[in-house]
C-alpha cells in the first residue's frame, strides 16, 4: 500500500534541505571561519556562473 502524500510535500522537503544548509552555514560562519567561507562561495559562484554561461551556449547551438 502506497502512502499518500500531500501536493506540497517535495516544496517542504526542498525546504528543510535549504534550511539545514543555512544552519550549517550560519554556524561555520559564527565559528571564525568566515574567510574559508567567502573562498568556497566565491569559487561556487564562478562555477556555477561558467555552466551557466555553458547551457546558454549549447542551447544556443543546438538551435
Amino acid at each position: 500500500m502506497e502512502a499518500v502524500r500531500p501536493e506540497g510535500a517535495p516544496m517542504l522537503c526542498w525546504t528543510l534541505l535549504f534550511f539545514f544548509f543555512a544552519l550549517i552555514a550560519g554556524i561555520i560562519g559564527f565559528a571564525g571561519v568566515v574567510s574559508v567561507s567567502v573562498g568556497i562561495a566565491k569559487m561556487l559562484f564562478f562555477v556555477f556562473l561558467l555552466m551557466v554561461a555553458a547551457t546558454f551556449c549549447a542551447y544556443l547551438v543546438r538551435d
